[in-house]
This record gives structure tokens, sequence and C-alpha cells, in this order.
């Protein structure tokens, strides 16, 4: 309870088990609804039934909930809560977990990466920085792309080595449904619920997110195309010492093309969270923390681009070390910060799929069900 009320559900109390926002919801399930039972779990500080309950994955989020809550409960924000507790919960280390959500650690979390970086670029120009006014901008002379890729791969394994550890403990854990007899195949369902990720199928299902939709829509598209981009970009330069990337190549245009698309996500996403009332919950600081430094990355390459383009070396150079802190930052806390939600969630509705939990039933179903028992 104490936790929940830290990190924006301190509205729980409230609640008297109406039921209201199980019926307003698209996306619970027929039997068991949520998030009602959910709502009382955590009203009577049933722990072990929040971390085994995988329908609370199910919630994307829209507080539809919050919005019909004649107690104004905020079952939406308790959801959230309660989703960011068992990330804390199962992170390994869990200090870092909870790090990512405390104002108080985001500047120690900043300098990691940032000196790590800078004794790289210090080793690197001999302490020499006079040496980046000379000639053109090529950030391969400012920080080798070897070295560098070096320290993100290798931080990325142990990172998501740990991300691994975390994500096996929740897996292990997940169970309160009733399982049937015959499972479905986990390599088989794990195809359909990219599928349905990619697709934005169940974000798109509430009736009031269509602004939010879109918003998220260009992040993660924006966001795995900056990723595709890099991969590109570093077999272009193994394969065909390719570097700088000219402006019209289609690596280049995917690049750009993603770096705008999450810009602009986040741009609609911020809106859409500044105007929300606060009966329906604007986010918590973890919440914001992710989509601030998601557009930063995405800000600050743009950027980056632009300032080589005009030959500004001491712009560019500045800018692009910003840009990679931001980078490490994004990526290495992943599997602590908001981020991980992504990882979870998956997890959860593969289980929920292939142990064939269904959604509510339309009108229609539910009457073909009754009559006709099909």
């Amino acid at each position: 309870m104490s936790y929940l009320k830290k990190n924006g559900g301190d509205s729980l109390r409230k609640c008297y088990q109406c039921a209201s926002c199980s019926v307003v919801c698209s996306l619970s399930p027929q039997q068991k609804a949520f998030p009602r039972k959910e709502m009382m779990y955590a009203i009577w500080g049933q722990k072990e039934n929040l971390l085994s309950d995988p329908d609370i994955w199910l919630c994307h989020g829209c507080s539809d909930c919050s919005t019909h809550c004649p107690r104004g409960a905020k079952p939406g924000d308790v959801m959230n809560a309660i989703r960011s507790y068992i990330i804390d919960y199962f992170a390994f280390p869990k200090f870092m977990s909870s790090a990512l959500k405390n104002p108080i650690f985001l500047i120690p979390l900043l300098l990691v990466p940032a000196i790590i970086l800078f004794g790289l670029l210090y080793s690197n120009l001999d302490g020499n920085f006079d040496q980046l006014n000379e000639g053109v901008v090529k950030f391969a002379r400012f920080l080798p792309h070897g070295i560098l890729e070096a320290f993100f791969i290798g931080g990325n394994i142990l990172i998501f080595t740990f991300a691994a550890i975390g994500l096996s403990r929740f897996w292990k854990n997940l169970g309160s449904i009733t399982l049937p007899e015959k499972k479905k195949s986990f390599i088989k369902v794990l195809g359909e619920t990219i599928i349905e990720i990619i697709s934005h199928k169940n974000f798109n299902t509430c009736p009031s997110t269509s602004t939010k939709f879109w918003g998220h829509l260009l992040i993660f598209y924006g966001f795995f195309g900056a990723m595709a981009t890099a991969g590109l970009a570093v077999g272009a330069l193994v394969l065909f010492d390719l570097s700088p990337i000219p402006l019209f190549h289609p690596i280049k245009i995917l690049g750009n093309l993603s770096g705008i698309a999450v810009v602009v996500g986040c741009s609609v996403v911020t809106f859409k969270r500044l105007q929300t009332k606060s009966d329906k919950g604007t986010g918590t600081y973890s919440d914001w923390l992710l989509i601030v430094f998601v557009f930063l990355v995405a800000f600050t390459g743009l950027l980056t681009q632009t300032m080589r383009l005009l030959e500004v070396p001491f712009l560019a150079y500045n800018i692009y070390f910003v840009h990679m802190v931001f980078i490490f930052f994004l990526l290495w806390y992943a599997p602590y910060s908001k981020m991980a939600h992504m990882f979870y969630r998956t997890l959860a509705l593969v289980y929920l799929r292939q142990n064939r939990r269904e959604k509510k039933m339309t009108i229609f179903e539910a009457l073909a069900l009754f009559f006709f028992k099909v």
C-alpha cells in the first residue's frame, strides 16, 4: 500500500468495489475481470496475488476506468503503480530500479555514462581537445566507433543479462488464472503476441486513446527504426568503410525519418498528458523520465547531424557527446525504467494467450453463447 501511494496510487482508498472500472474497460476479460480484482488485492495488501497476476499487463493505460470512477479512485493510476511495483520487485539488482524512480539519483545516474565516455574521449585525444577545432567534423576522430561499440555492446550484454534474471523470476511467478487442459505453443504464441504489439491492436481498442495511440505508434516505430539504423550503420562501416553516411543514403533516410517520428510522437504524447484532466492522472516521475529521455535522444541526434552538415565543430562534438550520454542512459537503464514494461508486458501477454485467457465478449458473442452455445 505504501509503495502504491508513493507511486501514483494514493487514491486507492477511495475505491468501494462498485466494478464500474471493469464494466467500462474494453480490454477486460469476461471472467475475473480487471481492474476490480486488482484494486481489491491492493486494498487488502495481497502482494502475492498482485505479483502473480498477468491481467495487470492487459491494461494499456487509457484511463477510461478513472474517468468513469464515481469515487475518483483512479484505477488507471493504481494499475500503473502496480506495474511499477512488479518491475521494482523482480528487478536485479533491485536498488537500480529504486534509483530510477527517485529524482534524487538522476544526476548520479547520468554521471555514470558521462564519466565513461569522457574517459574514452580523453584517452583518444590524449587530453588535447583543441585539435577538434581543426578540419571537418569527423565523429570517428572524436570517439572511435570501434571502441564505442565495444563498450556499448559489452554494457548491453551485462545489463540485459540482469534483465533476463528479473524476467525469468517474473515468468515463473505468473499464475492466478485457471489453466486450460492444453496450452498453446510458446513459440507460436510469442509470434502472435509480437504481431499484436507491432500492430498496436489492443492499444487502439480503448475508445479514448486515438491521440495517444498515434503518439505511441510514432515513438514505437521511430525507436526501433533508429535501432535498425544504428545496426545498419555499423554494418556499412565494417563492410564498406562508409562513414559518414551520405545524407540521401537509404540508411540515413531511415535514421532521419525515425528521429523525426520519435520527436513528433513524444510531442504528441506530452501534449496529451498535459491536457489530461487531473481525475485521469497525468503520469509519474518514471513516466516523464522515459518520455523526456526518448525525446532528448532523438532531438540531440538530429541536432548533431545538423551541426555536422553546417560544419560547426564546437557544437557538433559537444552535442554528439551529450547525445551519446543520453543513449547510454536510456539503454543501460532500460530494465529498471518505465521502458522495462515493454519486456514484462510481452511476457505477460504471451502467458495469457498461451493459457487461452479471453477478452470480454461483445453483446453479439454473449447472445450467441447464451442461445446457441457457440
